[in-house]
């Protein structure tokens, strides 16, 4: 029986890194992972594929619409969706190979297999030519992730009827694809095939999109999407899904009680995920789970098995692959006898529309709720000389300062780049900075980011400046 110091339970942004750091730190390390391809979801048919798609249908999207403004004429664009999907698959490949790669590299011993515990230290592989084998380790860390949930009246075919896994090999651009669920996963894909010719109808419970953001994105991003050509039916109730053959019916109610109907080739169900522990066989190592299905960890990840740790999407908090990434290195360095730490509220959130969205810290929701006194500054992006002159006029950037010392306390915006300059407000917020910290940074003109030196200005209130 083969014997290591960590095996890792899973092969996503979670469990690879976390073997990784693991190794670099002298732990003999291996990592199981139950499907062919190591990355997990996000790798695999979660974030990269998104986002390659995403890619695609914007390049569609300005070919079709936009490049004539700029002076670019060209004959009509067709959406070949084969040749996106191939191109997609060819990323996938690409990075999961990277993966393979980063583990040969840091000799980490690799097992394609279902992992499940047979007591608190043995650990058997199950793999799929009906074979198996059992593995022991001083430590395990379970990495196992989460799928996407479902409702009890839309059962999933795979076939029109679909979740987000789905979503990303579709044989054709729907005519109507409905979207059950108004948050990330549903309204990015939303935003692929929108871009591709769809009709896109989003059917939300809440009374808004996005609803774990702070509500001015949420109001901003859904009149930015109804701009766009995409449909919003709020505080609304899905009671049933019925197929009749290539046709989907989704019958609802509104917040008054009135019943509504929808009809379109594809349901896409996206109502969130939820944690992967099933054939684990958790009970036999004794781990215990909370009331929503989540591994039970404390402040340092770590089970109520001594030696059983776990992270990411298994454990309570946001489903995000940064997040997972964070604590696996979080639990790698505690068994290394460090003192890591993670501040969840410095863990930023993004939804890759176009323009994208981004957001970190507290929200204004939150901050009133809690009884914290605030200020707000803000910046629309058509105010800017970069966004002008690229067409990207969309979005705001949001600041919430603390009233009495200034420090920033929360950074929203929805915008061109959000995604890569919501990273400027998580530096400033771990050391603390205030809102004239950042206002007095030069940023270079023109960009994007100048943005954010214009909120922070407005937040000290001090005149917005740029133009």
């Amino acid at each position: 029986m083969s014997k290591y110091d960590v095996v890792v339970i899973g092969a996503g942004p979670g469990g690879y890194i976390s073997a990784i750091r693991c190794a670099q730190l002298g732990f003999k390390t291996a990592i199981v992972e139950k499907h062919s391809k190591l990355g997990g979801t996000c790798l695999n048919v979660g974030c990269i594929p998104s986002k390659a798609l995403l890619d695609a249908s914007e390049h569609f999207e300005n070919a079709k619409h936009n490049f004539a403004e700029f002076g670019i004429e060209i004959g009509e664009p067709r959406a070949d969706l084969a040749k996106m999907i191939a191109r997609k698959n060819s990323v996938v490949d690409q990075v999961t190979k990277g993966v393979e790669f980063l583990m040969d590299k840091n000799k980490i011993t690799v097992y394609y297999g279902l992992g499940s515990f047979e007591n608190s230290n043995k650990i058997k592989v199950s793999k799929e030519d009906g074979s198996s084998e059992t593995i022991e380790a001083k430590y395990t860390i379970i990495a196992s992730g989460s799928q996407a949930s479902s409702l009890p009246f839309a059962q999933c075919d795979g076939e029109r009827i679909i979740t987000s896994t789905e979503a990303l090999e579709l044989k054709e651009i729907p005519k109507h694809l409905i979207i059950i669920g108004g948050g990330v996963i549903g309204l990015e894909l939303g935003s692929v095939y929108k871009r591709l010719g769809s009709e896109v109808t989003v059917v939300e419970y809440a009374d808004r999109i996005i609803p774990g953001m702070d509500g001015t994105l949420s109001k901003e991003l859904q009149k930015v999407l109804k701009k766009q050509g995409m449909k919003f039916n709020l505080q609304t109730a899905v009671s049933s899904v019925e197929r009749s053959g290539e046709t989907v019916k989704v019958t609802a109610k509104d917040k008054k009680g009135e019943e509504l109907s929808f009809e379109g080739d594809y349901v896409l169900v996206a109502v969130g995920r939820k944690p992967y522990t099933e054939g684990l066989g958790l009970e036999n190592a004794g781990v215990e789970l909370d009331e929503r299905g989540r591994v039970k960890v404390n402040d340092h990840l770590q089970t109520n098995v001594q030696n059983i740790y776990a992270i990411g999407d298994v454990v309570r908090g946001a489903m995000l692959a940064h997040k997972a990434s964070e604590e696996g290195v979080l639990v790698a360095e505690y068994l290394a006898g460090q003192k890591p730490h993670i501040d969840y509220n410095l863990i930023p959130g993004v939804v890759y529309t176009w323009p994208e969205v981004a957001g970190v810290g507290k929200t204004e929701e939150q901050l009133k709720e809690e009884g914290i006194a605030y200020k707000v500054g803000s910046f629309p992006m058509r105010a800017l000389g970069r966004s002008r002159a690229s067409g990207d006029t969309d979005g705001l950037v949001k600041i919430l300062a603390d009233e009495k010392t200034d420090e920033i306390l929360g950074f929203h915006m929805i915008g061109a780049r959000a995604a890569d300059m919501v990273a400027e407000a998580v530096v400033a917020m771990e050391f603390r900075a205030s809102a004239e910290d950042l206002a007095r940074i030069s940023h270079a003109h023109p960009t994007y980011a100048e943005a954010v030196m214009e909120a922070a200005l407005d937040a000290t209130g001090k005149r917005a400046l740029n133009m």
